[in-house]
């Protein structure tokens, strides 16, 4: 599965990131784009867990689809809240600035 492929690449990024907070106190700097790609990253590994526990409690697809929804819009305003960016937008664009 694409997850199992993805990890060992995603635990090198973490390993970096670790790295370089702990030895350097810059912020990353990262692109709109580069956000935008860890936002990705952080839904579809978030979704995936979500899914798991879902199933394990025997909910039904209906209710699952819903608390994705929900789940889907918390994060949106979580990050919007923290950042002033719309997770929304960061898709609608041709190219993001």
């Amino acid at each position: 599965m694409i997850g199992k492929k993805l990890s060992p690449v995603l635990e090198e990024m973490e390993a970096t990131l670790w790295e370089y907070e702990a030895f350097n106190g810059a912020k990353p700097n990262y692109t709109l784009e580069g956000f935008r790609a860890s936002t990705k990253i952080f839904m579809s590994a978030l979704l995936d867990k979500f899914f798991e526990k879902q199933q394990a409690e025997g909910v039904s697809q209906e209710d699952t689809l819903k608390a994705v929804e929900k789940l889907g819009q918390d994060v949106r305003a979580l990050v919007f809240n923290a950042t002033g960016i719309d997770t929304h937008l960061l898709y609608n664009r041709t190219k993001v600035n």
